[in-house]
């Protein structure tokens, strides 16, 4: 039998494990904070006190606790904690609030708590050492030295510590304290050759997960001695925190879209880390300054983008501004060509004309009806090839005139506060409200003519007004203080209101004598023309693309949803109309036509992937010989189908000339 050299795991009495060890405990920077809420130590308290109930054979099991021995200093040996820090901190609050809680009444018991806080020859200092970042606050609730500006002050530490001492009563403390002493983990000591990170993964499925900007932190510090571990988390990743707030996450994997022009999946796998480790695989101390100081400046960018106001030209920031209007879905694209900008790459008007087209692509698409979702990385993977190529992608899925006319006419104006505002130049957050002419909901006295009351049109005419009240034609922007007057009002009481206004769309509505359906849809022709020169479509030649999908932003399905024999419309390949409804046939008829046409591109990517091409067909399954002695494998599920389809045609280099169209079943299908 054959023996672990890398890994040492022992089952060790937790309080025993923590009171025994002269070594102290260290959270190297790179792991994450501090997060366990109240929730959590109600129940860790709970199972204290259920295994403290019963018998001297009984013991909790906590889990497995990670670290690895540092020899750096023999002076000053400690074990540097890896995973397991979030159960070790509450406990040390735990057991702090019962020390403290029996300090005065039981001082035999008190002295053996704290050989759990801190080791004998320094009792100046807690055994555990946070990240220095908030130790000051732990160690001042630990050894209950806060001073007297710390009532106020906010944290997870004091917070937690303060639910325990609620909770403990000093009849009770001898009670949990046995309790404690009925922990158990298991301790897994690492040895020089091991790998952390791949471990702390696998071992890091109980307990609250780690998010994914989380890992990635951990997999850029975990490898560094902790000189170089300091240093990257003090000159970039701690920037990269302070840019991007609350919105880390998304940073990353909107900085990996801009990076690889792919999609990043988000929902049910760890996408994010996942896509970060295939393009870094390996971070040496000189690689990773070089990466971490992009990282660093792209947080920048992105701290821009998410507060426009801090642009130093104003123009740029009030396009941005307008962007964010459809939320961050193009942030990958906008921070490459903001750092293009930057770097002398991209001229002011240049910027400014992109910004302008993703708007007219994001609005026009929202008229019609289109999904803006997965647009931009192929957008991203056209930017890698010019600015030319960019405008051409975005005119390519832009509507055209025609089509925007029509969903004007008849549709709901989206972002019509944006809209409206853009039109008449205004700042539509300026102390502006919008105004439907015709009421939402008019009342029974609501006249268009001061002649008929609303109650006296027919049920066709109220439903035609009502259809028409949300387009175009019918909204306005107005001041608030008159918008309060023309509420509910019939249309000849609005006139002299409208009037009033110094917002030039609004003031012509007094021109009108009566407002009826006729003068909705006139309103919105004469609106709709400037509306397409505002947000015009890129003057290229071209066609809209019937909402086809690029194959490289495919959306990969596990096993076979229900639905997968009809997913597709059509397939567009490199100008032929392919009428393919199904993944399964797709994968077979990509492959025999790249046999055909470009032969090594399959060889080089089924050697390298390992199938699906193989000389014989070793496994029971459905197979097809595309040629003598070479025969396809057509197995396992949709996802690695369309993996395939996907890798060799990047390999042939025609991955951007294939579109799908998805049918309706393909939509909706889970």
């Amino acid at each position: 039998m054959s023996t672990a050299t890398n890994v040492d795991a022992t089952a060790v009495n937790t309080i025993g494990w923590l009171s025994a060890s002269d070594t102290t405990i260290v959270v190297p920077v790179y792991q994450r904070q501090y997060r366990w809420d109240i929730g959590g130590c109600e129940q860790l308290l709970g199972d204290i006190r259920a295994v403290a109930d019963t018998d001297d054979a009984h013991t909790h099991f906590i889990g497995s606790i990670l670290s690895t021995a540092s020899t750096a200093d023999a002076d000053d040996a400690h074990l540097v904690l890896i995973d397991g820090q979030q159960r070790i901190t509450t406990l040390m609050l735990l057991v702090a609030a019962l020390h403290h809680t029996l300090a005065a009444s039981d001082p035999e018991l008190a002295a053996e708590l704290a050989r759990v806080l801190v080791r004998a020859d320094d009792p100046a200092r807690t055994k555990l050492r946070p990240h220095r970042a908030w130790a000051d606050v732990f160690e001042s609730v630990v050894l209950d030295r806060r001073s007297a500006g710390d009532e106020n002050r906010e944290s997870r530490f004091d917070d937690n510590y303060a639910f325990f001492r609620s909770q403990i009563r000093p009849d009770e403390a001898a009670h949990i304290w046995r309790g404690l002493q009925k922990l158990e983990h298991v301790s897994i000591t690492l040895g020089g050759e091991a790998n952390a990170q791949q471990i702390f993964e696998s071992l890091n499925s109980t307990g609250e997960p780690l998010r994914d900007h989380e890992l990635i932190h951990n997999y850029v510090l975990m490898g560094l001695s902790h000189a170089e571990q300091t240093e990257i988390e003090n000159e970039y990743w701690l920037p990269i925190e302070q840019n991007t707030g609350e919105q880390i996450g998304s940073f990353w994997r909107h900085y990996l879209v801009m990076l690889t022009g792919r999609e990043v999946t988000v929902v049910g796998e760890r996408g994010v880390y996942d896509a970060f480790r295939h393009e870094f695989p390996r971070l040496g101390i000189e690689t990773l300054r070089a990466h971490a100081a992009q990282w660093r400046e792209l947080s920048e960018i992105y701290r821009t983008l998410l507060d426009p106001a801090r642009t130093p030209d104003p123009e740029i920031g009030r396009q941005i501004a307008y962007l964010n209007t459809f939320g961050r879905g193009m942030y990958p694209l906008v921070m490459r060509l903001y750092r293009d900008h930057l770097h002398g790459a991209l001229g002011v008007d240049e910027l400014i004309a992109s910004l302008e087209h993703l708007q007219s692509l994001l609005l026009r698409r929202k008229v019609v009806g289109l999904p803006n979702d997965r647009l931009v990385a192929r957008l991203c993977r056209a930017a890698d090839e010019g600015r030319d190529a960019l405008v051409l992608a975005i005119a390519r899925i832009t509507p055209s005139d025609e089509r925007a006319r029509v969903g004007l006419k008849y549709g709901d104006l989206p972002h019509a506060s944006y809209v409206l505002g853009r039109l008449a130049g205004v700042d539509a957050h300026d102390g502006l409200d919008l105004e439907h002419v015709v009421p939402l909901a008019p009342g029974d006295d609501w006249s268009g003519d001061g002649v008929r009351r609303w109650a006296e049109y027919s049920d066709d005419e109220q439903n035609a007004h009502r259809a028409l009240a949300q387009t175009l034609g019918n909204l306005t922007l107005l001041e608030a203080e008159l918008a309060d007057r023309a509420f509910d009002a019939p249309f000849p009481a609005k006139r002299p209101i409208y009037a009033e206004s110094a917002i030039v769309p609004t003031r012509e509505l007094a021109d009108a004598q009566a407002w009826g359906t006729a003068d909705i849809a006139a309103r919105t022709e004469r609106l709709t023309a400037r509306f397409v020169e505002v947000w015009e479509r890129p003057a290229v030649v071209g066609i809209d693309d019937d909402n086809l999908t690029p194959i490289l932003d495919a959306k990969k399905r596990r096993g076979w949803p229900r639905g997968w024999q009809r997913e597709f419309d059509y397939v567009e390949f490199r100008g032929e109309h392919w009428e393919v409804k199904d993944v399964r046939y797709l994968f077979n008829r990509v492959f025999k036509r790249l046999w055909a046409d470009s032969r090594q591109s399959v060889i080089d990517f089924s050697a390298r992937r390992g199938g699906p091409l193989y000389p014989a067909m070793a496994w029971n399954g459905q197979w097809d010989e595309i040629a003598e002695g070479q025969y396809l494998y057509m197995g396992w599920d949709s996802k690695y189908m369309m993996t395939a389809v996907q890798g060799v045609l990047d390999e042939a280099g025609w991955a951007s000339e294939v579109f799908l169209k998805y049918s309706y079943i393909g939509d909706a299908m889970s």
